[in-house]
């Protein structure tokens, strides 16, 4: 289930603050060098970076 366009205007990546888009089940940072991966689970974009991955 996609986010609200929004809500995707407002969250940005708890680590270094940069923009996130939608990818699958992911939120996935846009800032240089940070790239993390954040689940979102049940439509709740879970935005802890202990709970983040690093594409591959």
């Amino acid at each position: 289930m996609p986010l609200e366009a929004g809500l995707l205007e407002i969250l940005a990546c708890p680590a270094c603050h940069s923009p996130l888009h939608e990818e699958g089940d992911e939120l996935v940072c846009e800032g240089s060098g940070c790239e993390l991966a954040y689940p979102v689970r049940d439509g709740i974009p879970v935005l802890l970076v202990d709970e983040a991955r690093h594409p591959a």
